[in-house]
This record gives structure tokens, sequence and C-alpha cells, in this order.
């Protein structure tokens, strides 16, 4: 089927400029389908993507669109010899969601980053960058640990006093 097609476009007259340049245009959003580096076909100099090309040429004398052109090329190779996704809700999708992602997960990394002084801490807090305001803690009565530490302390405090009064 592409042989014919070659032979009547080597037979039809030249490519205007605004044919060639649509041809450049649709060329440079159609990958290489056995390149290994993702190539569009006017990168390639490989014998499909001079064939795939001419096939491009065929079709804009024939007065083809560009969609028209990328739907003959995505029903013959599927949807990967396109590099430009689609704009269909599945191509809108994938592209969609990961700049979502990456746009959530910075500003929850920059939520993380600005410390609970701006997250909504208490307004009785300190501003950032101070000292907190510590409070003592409430007493239990019935932390015998506690206590005992209070009476050693109280104890230093008194020989500390006579000391000095001394």
């Amino acid at each position: 089927m592409l042989g014919p097609l070659l032979a009547l476009s080597a037979l039809a007259a030249p490519l205007t400029p605004q044919q060639q340049t649509q041809v450049q245009r649709v060329g440079s959003s159609i990958r290489c389908p056995i390149c290994q580096d993702v190539l569009p076909i006017t990168e390639s100099g490989n014998d499909i993507s001079k064939r795939m090309l001419a096939e491009i040429a065929a079709q804009v004398q024939a007065g083809q669109s560009d969609a028209q052109i990328y739907d003959y090329f995505r029903a013959r190779y599927g949807q990967r010899v396109l590099l430009r996704p689609s704009n269909d809700a599945a191509g809108v999708l994938l592209w969609a969601v990961p700049a979502l992602a990456l746009l959530l997960g910075g500003g929850a990394l920059a939520g993380y980053l600005r410390g609970p002084a701006r997250r909504g801490a208490p307004s009785g807090s300190a501003p950032s960058g101070s000292a907190p305001n510590v409070q003592p803690a409430e007493e239990d009565p019935e932390d015998p640990y506690l206590a005992e530490i209070r009476a050693e302390v109280q104890a230093q405090r008194h020989q500390q006093a006579e000391r000095s009064g001394s």
C-alpha cells in the first residue's frame, strides 16, 4: 500500500512552502517507531522514518489536516507513535496527575518546614526564633519521685543559705 502512495507522491507536483512547513510540523510530532531514543521522524535518518515522512507529504498534498494525519499514524502504529499526548481525557489526565501530585507534595513539604509556630500554634506561644515560654508542669501530689527531688533541692538551697549567711 505504501509503494503506490510513494510513486504517486513522486509524480505529484512539489509541495508549497506552507505544505512543507506542515510536513515538518507533523513529522516532528511523530516518533520513529524503531529508534531506541525518542526521536521524531524528522531527526531520524532510517528508511522507515523517511517512508513515514513521504507518507505525511502525500497526505498533506492530498489536503489532509494534521488531526487526520495523526489519526492515520495512531491507527497504524498505536498511541505510542505520537510524541505529544492527545487532548482526550486520558491524555490530559496523564499529564495533569503528576503535576497535581507535585504541587500537593510541595505544599505539604512547605507546611511541614514552616513548623508548628505558623501552623496554628496557640496564640500565647512565643514567636518563631525566640525561646519558648515554658510553664512548670502541674504538680502531682502522688508522685513520690517528684516529692523526693523537691526535698533534695530545698535541702541544698537551705544549706547554701546557711553558708552564705554565716
